[in-house]
């Protein structure tokens, strides 16, 4: 495999077609890993999570073909006496539920190999330690990490990072609802059936207009402003991030941004992809005015109805361990960190 390393944007913005189509074979294709979100999310550098960050996404390319991309970025941490030079995928890691390698299966041993080996010798990879964020627990590149550590006699040190929380769906709602625990089954279908009966008419849709995206972007911000946790992450640059992320969704085919209304009033709203097979829930938010008709789990059976219908096959919650999740028949797994230290030859 030829080896090379990208370190600028305009290079970065050329290669969508053949990144996406890398992608669709991949060991993790998620809508974090996409083209368009990275790219996004580079520009912003994750909403300002990252204020020192220098481009370093590595690739490998046989027959002219690419087959392998590690995302990366070098950032200088403090180590007490000095700094250290961390190489950290793409999308680290406050926005970015899942992360990974870009490679298919086949070529995933010899793509590890070769990195590692790549990283030993290039002298553009002055670092100290590989900080690797958001690895689903289950994926093939952790031995290969590992493996790929060892040869080098380097520390390679894996520990779960944050639990993920995901429901498979049997393609009609019914049944769906059948599996999961009967006392919160009744409690979907009689908040839904609520809402249905409510003094004021309850609607809800998911946005199909391109013209409506920036108003309903806006909209939903809004919603989530009511939490004052995510009010305080909504900084300038995280909105302009969400904006831009939103953006690049919509342009791709894979947004779905929906609304739950009360009469006229916007009462609840889900930020999600549906990518690949699978609702990614993204954020969400929810005026508490309406809180009597439970706004959010009405949104949420809604949406779950109609992946039902549709023939998705998982209905993604991503990260974190909220209790509503598994009322709605989720099972938790967990996302790792992964980290190589370089040791001293």
């Amino acid at each position: 495999m030829d080896f090379q390393v990208i370190t600028t944007t305009s290079e970065f913005e050329k290669m969508e077609r053949e990144w996406n189509s890398l992608l669709s074979m991949s060991i993790t294709n998620v809508p974090f890993l996409r083209h368009e979100y990275l790219l996004g999310w580079w520009k912003t550098r994750g909403g300002g999570e990252w204020k020192n960050a220098d481009l370093k996404i590595i690739t490998a390319s046989e027959n002219g073909l690419l087959v392998g991309i590690a995302p990366l970025f070098m950032t200088k941490i403090s180590n007490g006496g000095g700094f250290d030079n961390i190489l950290m995928l793409l999308g680290s890691f406050e926005i970015s539920d899942y992360l990974n390698l870009i490679v298919s299966e086949k070529d995933l041993e010899a793509f590890t190999s070769g990195l590692f080996g790549f990283l030993m010798d290039n002298p553009q990879l002055s670092w100290n330690r590989l900080d690797l964020y958001n690895i689903p627990d289950n994926s093939a590149s952790i031995i290969h990490f590992q493996n790929g550590a060892e040869a080098q006699g380097w520390e390679f040190i894996e520990e779960p990072f944050r639990p993920a929380v995901s429901v498979d769906l049997a393609g009609d709602f019914d049944t769906y609802l059948a599996g999961i625990d009967k006392k919160q089954r009744h409690e979907i279908r009689r908040k839904m059936r609520r809402a249905v009966e409510f003094d004021l008419p309850v609607s809800w849709h998911i946005i199909t207009d391109e013209a409506q995206l920036e108003t309903g972007m806006d909209e939903f911000l809004r919603l989530m402003t009511f939490e004052p946790e995510k009010a305080n992450f909504l900084t300038n640059e995280m909105r302009k991030q969400m904006k831009n992320t939103a953006r690049a969704a919509w342009k791709a085919g894979w947004l779905q941004l929906s609304f739950l209304e009360v009469g006229d009033q916007k009462a609840a709203a889900y930020f999600n992809f549906d990518y690949n097979g699978t609702i990614w829930v993204y954020n969400s938010g929810m005026d508490p005015r309406f809180l009597n008709i439970s706004p959010g789990w009405v949104l949420l059976g809604h949406l779950l109805k109609r992946a039902n219908e549709q023939g998705r096959s998982v209905f993604d919650f991503m990260r974190g361990d909220e209790r509503y999740k598994f009322k709605f028949g989720g099972k938790q797994r967990f996302v790792q960190r992964i980290q190589v230290i370089k040791q001293p030859r």
